[in-house]
């Protein structure tokens, strides 16, 4: 089969490999669409390393059909499904407290097995028994279900900051990410949205998202602007969802007396960024992270998909069939994109 094997740093392509070896209980899918994310190509340019494997194949969102049911009768051949690609234990004391997110013994597709930059994908029964591999449900696309994950993700992150009726939320970073934090902070009941953002393509995105401002940070002081659109008191929540750390304390300034700030996006290992403490001391700021997803945030972000709430279509600018994963790649890392997405036929 073909698959694009990242052999080591800055060195990936598509290839031909045998197809994935099956152990019993094991499900084998189809991949049908695939979707870059911004953490492949942190991984590709050796930007995160944890827990990464050379040679592998990368790709955690991603939708198909059943080739292989491995004995399991709630699948037939054929059937369109959706993985959750993180397997949580179940028993370690973050999974027990209710944070499966942040599992001691996570194993995660694209990472610490292959995933679904190829033409088929090995499902573990480890994912099949836990419940992690979900119908599409009617009338949704397999390039729409690929875009579940990153959903999932963006559903934990607000839910750490509580994002709801009548907020001010600026969103930094107009991505793939920070689109679907302004759709769902929309549909979560914010009265305003601002978003920053230097490319004029995804500020435009951003205003067809929902946001109702979107500023310049090459042209404008983003902290001054947000506070003269917020009376001088600022926002509510400040999202970063960039992986650049000189935004974690523009965050900060740019929120009010107890507002609250999401450092969403993930940066480079052993990145370290100097914070004014005494802002967040003084104004009882709440600064926290935001990992990965559960398997009820990817069944929401699934069935929020399925009605229409989120226009997950609406990211995909670019497509192309997984033998021109080079090209592909190239066009997600320059900013002419905004979501590019491999598929297969």
């Amino acid at each position: 089969m073909k698959a694009a094997v990242l052999k080591q740093v800055n060195d990936i392509s598509c290839t031909s490999v045998p197809e994935p070896r099956l152990e019993a209980g094991d499900l084998l899918v189809k991949v049908r669409a695939a979707t870059i994310c911004g953490t492949d190509i942190r991984i590709i340019r050796g930007r995160k390393t944890a827990g990464v494997r050379y040679p592998s194949i990368l790709g955690h969102e991603f939708s198909g059909e059943i080739a292989d049911t491995g004995g399991h009768a709630q699948f037939s051949l054929g059937q369109a499904v959706t993985v959750c690609p993180a397997f949580a234990c179940g028993h370690c004391p973050a999974c027990i407290s209710g944070a499966e997110n942040l599992c001691h013994n996570l194993v995660a597709m694209g990472y610490g097995i292959d995933g679904g930059f190829a033409e088929y994908v090995r499902i573990p029964v480890q994912g099949v028994l836990s419940g992690n591999v979900f119908e599409l449900p009617e009338g949704v696309t397999f390039e729409a279900a690929a875009l579940a994950e990153p959903l999932a993700c963006v559903i934990n992150g607000q839910e750490r900051v509580r994002v709801g009726l009548g907020d001010t939320v600026v969103v930094l970073g107009a991505g793939p990410i920070g689109l679907l934090h302004v759709q769902l902070a929309k549909l979560s009941g914010a009265s305003r949205i601002i978003v920053s953002q230097r490319s004029a393509l995804r500020r435009a995105a951003a205003l067809a998202a929902g946001a109702d401002t979107v500023i310049d940070p090459t042209t404008e002081n983003v902290i001054e602007r947000v506070r003269a659109l917020t009376g001088g008191q600022g926002a509510d929540v400040a999202i970063c969802a960039i992986g650049d750390p000189s935004l974690a304390n523009d965050a900060i300034h740019m929120v009010r007396l107890r507002g609250r700030v999401s450092l969403f996006a993930g940066f480079a290992k052993g990145t370290e960024a100097a914070l004014d403490v005494n802002a967040i001391h003084y104004s009882e700021l709440l600064v926290t992270g935001a990992f990965g997803l559960s398997r009820l945030q990817f069944r929401t972000a699934l069935q929020m998909i399925a009605s229409g709430h989120i226009n997950a279509a609406s990211l995909l600018s670019h497509r192309f069939p997984l033998s021109d994963f080079s090209a592909a790649l190239a066009t997600a890392e320059q900013g002419s994109a905004i979501k590019v997405s491999l598929l297969n036929t």
